[in-house]
Parts: structure tokens; sequence; C-alpha cells
């Protein structure tokens, strides 16, 4: 299947950086979302993206104007998938949400359009049961910031077609993504893992083991991740790793993949993580410092 046209639903953290990397692929790229501030808010990242990489001397001028061509701002969801080869979903973790949107999709979107979810924990299965075209909806899970890490993990569910997961691994690889596929179960492999991680340091950061810059450095140093599990939780948003601890919590029975108090705490007061300004860290600028208000 050879992809021209390509629209991502959704213009948040990992829609804006799911739309970037569709444009510098060189695909014709229609960023949609419901509010006009949250397509303003995609477009700053973006631009904000390629500037930095001008000004570090990793991309052109050149560059940014032929990817900024292939790159288009849309309100209305009809006119933003008419004609498209690939739709990517990146709305938030509602399952509600994403059945209603895939609803929409079937309708409007082509016949042949794959129709993929960037969900990082629901079940690709009943997004996919909300529709009749199950066998082109297919899990794309990217991970944050998107045009940096080189991962793409591809669920499939039980009424995905064969060719579906091969045109999914296709756009991957065009992507310069490297591609591991998974079965449709709760968390699938890489959220299933990072959030029990990152629950765990939560654990630690609240019984005074260590800070939380202490604990990251332990996870990079000790086991060369690039980022430690409370700055990566900051990153992804607080309140997305709260649902997919108490989604999985849900699917197993299992009490003990349960967000810690702390964890829960945060996210109530309304610290998010690095997109309100405050997590477990504190984000000014952009920069990371360590909060005074937290154990240790």
């Amino acid at each position: 299947m050879d992809i021209r046209t390509v629209a991502v639903i959704g213009a948040g953290t990992m829609g804006a950086g799911i739309a970037q990397i569709c444009a510098q692929a060189g695909w014709e790229t229609r960023l949609y979302d419901a509010f006009p501030e949250g397509l303003e808010n995609g477009m700053s990242s973006i631009e904000e993206f390629w500037d930095k990489g001008i000004e570090r001397g990793k991309t052109t001028k050149e560059q940014k104007a032929e990817w900024s061509e292939k790159l288009s701002f849309w309100g209305d969801l009809s006119e933003a998938v008419s004609g498209t080869d690939l739709v990517i979903e990146a709305v938030p973790e509602v399952m509600e949400l994403k059945q209603e949107i895939f609803r929409k999709l079937e309708k409007m979107a082509p016949p042949n359009a794959i129709l993929a979810t960037n969900t990082s924990g629901l079940q690709i299965s009943e997004i996919a049961e909300s529709t009749t075209c199950g066998d082109r909806i297919v899990g794309m899970h990217f991970f944050n910031p998107v045009p940096i890490m080189k991962l793409l993990e591809i669920v499939r569910h039980d009424g995905c077609s064969d060719g579906t997961i091969e045109v999914a691994r296709m756009i991957g690889a065009s992507m310069g993504k490297e591609a591991i596929l998974v079965n449709d179960v709760p968390g699938f492999a890489t959220s299933r893992l990072g959030v029990v991680l990152g629950n765990e340091a939560v654990r630690m950061l609240a019984d005074g083991v260590a800070s939380a810059s202490d604990i990251d450095t332990a996870m990079r140093l000790g086991y060369r991740h690039p980022m430690g599990p409370l700055e990566l939780s900051d990153l992804v948003g607080l309140d997305v790793r709260c649902d997919i601890l108490n989604s999985l919590a849900e699917s197993f029975g299992d009490d003990s993949y349960r967000p810690h108090d702390l964890l829960e705490k945060l996210v109530s007061e309304g610290s998010l993580g690095k997109k309100s300004g405050k997590g477990i860290y504190n984000w000014s600028d952009g920069e990371r410092s360590e909060r005074d208000d937290l154990p240790m």
C-alpha cells in the first residue's frame, strides 16, 4: 500500500509528534484537533522542535520549509480524513472517546484506509469491536518524544488482518522506527513494564529511599536507561500513568497495579508532569529541578 496522505487525530504532545514525523517522511499530513487552542499548541511545539534542530545544526531551514509544506492543520474531522491512506488517533486515554472517534472514522475515512490508535494501554479489540471494520484497525504505539524515540509498538488484536500488520510495519520503517509486534493484552509490553517500574520508583520516593534525581540516576547509570523512571513519568504525564495502572489493575483483577498514593495525590492536585509545569519535578522553561515539598 502506497501511503500518500495521513491524518493525525489529536494535536497534543503525542499527536503533534506523530504528525511531525509523518510530514518528515514526505507524506501530506493533516493534524486535526477539536479545539483551536489544541491546534495552536500542536503547531507551536512542532515549530519549536524544528527551530531547535536548526539551532543545533541537526536540520536546515530548507528541510523545515519542505516539511512545513507537507503539514496542515484542520478543525473539521470529516474534511481532515477525506482521501487519506492512514489515520492515526492520538486522543486522551478514554475508551468511550476512542470508540466514538473510530465509529466516525469508519464512516468518514476511505474504506481502504488503515485506522491506527496510539493508545498506550487500552485494548485494541475493544476499540475495534465498536466498528465493523476491525480488520483494518491496528495499534501503533509511539513513544515520547516521538521524533527522537526509535521504537514503535505494533499491537495486533484477533480481528486485525495480516495485511494491516504488514502495512503498519512498512509505515514504521518509512518513519525511521524499529517496530516490535505484540498481542493485544492489557498494557502490551512496554506500558506494562514501564508503568510498573515508574510506580515502584514513586513508592521508593515516598518511602524516603532516595531523592527523585538519585533514583533516576540509579537507573540511567546502573541500568543504562536513557531516562530515569520518574523523569519519564513526568514526560509521559502522571495522569496517563495513573490511568494505565488502574486499567491494568482492573484487567488483571490485581490491586498491586494500582497507582501509589503519592502518584494519585500529585494528579489530584494538578501536578501532571512537564505539561503542567510541575509533577514529580518542577519544570520551568522545560528545565527540570527537584521539588522541595516531596520526600527527600
